[in-house]
């Protein structure tokens, strides 16, 4: 059968349809990898694996020497002999696991990624517009394994036990762009018309605003997370007792505060979620009121539940002392607020008629 430059427009829809399917399933799998990061980190995994190996690394080592050369290895860091000296080869074993699997999934979406868009490419299915939009996806996946990797790199110095938090806030804001990227992407592939009513505009400021805020209190986290700054001040809403805890602007400049005092970084995650929540909860009445039933609606709705979700699990994880367990499920939770962010602003666009 002869290739047809220009299919009928059920074929199109199809085809956008399976594209958007295919990049929400990348996106699944970009989730799940920031989830499996976060375990990673919490449990001190991440350096287990001194060396980058793209292509060789993908196969575990398949012999006990193999086995004692990387052990070898993680010896002459830091953190082994300022954490986890004298745990064995077995001890060694638990924490490489973890982040060969990491790395391991991270090589898994490439493949998920490449692999469909060369058929896609081949068959002819891509919108010519969409091809260098998936082109800078596809760019930037590779990127963020190579940001990856310079994080890593940082925890291999003197007197580090962990990585750099301005490389981990690097590593994990990219990874937020890329999975907001395909699941914009993808939406605009399964929604790419905007008729109907035009939504309240104050509305739609609202939601933005909270998209906002939402980042900023995830890359906050990140810092958080960076100087474990949840293994202290661990009571809410006080702080030592206090609203704002002493010693918050105890550096100088100012500014170093804001990415390397404990107290200022978890001070400030606080306020970055609770403006966050408010925001999400406000935009949730607002939208329960002034939107008719339907996708709008329900998009608004669930972004409210989901951040104050969030919210609770954030508390508990602090009064809990950071569990792995609980940390992973709050950074996981966090993809899903970012996701309802997104999809209620894509629900809230203003149709094309009334943009004009």
């Amino acid at each position: 059968m002869p290739f047809d430059p220009h299919p009928p427009h059920s074929a199109r829809q199809d085809s956008r349809r399976a594209i958007a399917g295919w990049l929400l399933g990348v996106a699944g799998l970009i989730w799940a990898m920031v989830a499996l990061g976060g375990a990673t980190r919490l449990t001190g995994s991440g350096l287990s694996i001194m060396e980058w190996a793209p292509l060789s690394g993908a196969l575990p080592p398949l012999s006990e020497a193999e086995w004692q050369r990387l052990y070898d290895l993680y010896r002459t860091i830091p953190q082994y002999e300022l954490v986890n000296r004298g745990f064995g080869i077995e001890g060694f074993k638990q924490i490489f696991w973890l982040e060969w699997a990491h790395r391991l999934w991270g090589r898994m979406i490439g493949l998920a990624f490449l692999l469909p868009l060369l058929w896609f490419w081949v068959r002819g299915r891509i919108p010519a517009g969409l091809k260098p939009r998936l082109l800078l996806l596809f760019a930037l996946g590779g990127l963020q394994g190579a940001v990856g990797w310079f994080m890593v790199a940082s925890g291999f110095e003197a007197d580090r036990t962990a990585v750099s938090p301005y490389r981990l806030v690097l590593h994990l804001g990219l990874a937020l762009v890329l999975y907001g990227m395909v699941l914009w992407t993808a939406l605009g592939l399964l929604r790419p018309e905007r008729t109907g009513p035009r939504q309240p505009a104050g509305l739609r400021r609202l939601v933005h605003a909270t998209a906002g805020l939402v980042v900023l209190a995830m890359l906050a986290g990140g810092f958080v997370a960076g100087l474990r700054a949840g293994l202290t001040y661990n009571t809410f809403p006080l702080m030592d007792g206090q609203l704002i805890p002493e010693g918050y602007a105890q550096l100088s400049p100012f500014w170093h505060n804001l990415t390397t005092n404990i107290a200022a970084v978890q001070f400030n995650h606080r306020l970055l979620a609770t403006l966050a929540g408010v925001a999400a909860l406000a935009a949730a009445a607002w939208g329960a009121r002034a939107l008719p039933a339907g996708f709008a609606r329900s998009a608004v709705l669930a972004l409210g539940g989901v951040v104050a979700l969030q919210y609770v699990l954030g508390v508990a994880t602090l009064v809990m002392v950071v569990p792995v367990w609980l940390g992973t499920l709050h950074q996981t939770v966090a993809v899903g607020v970012l996701t309802a962010a997104l999809v209620a602003l894509h629900a809230l666009r203003p149709p094309r008629m009334a943009a004009r």
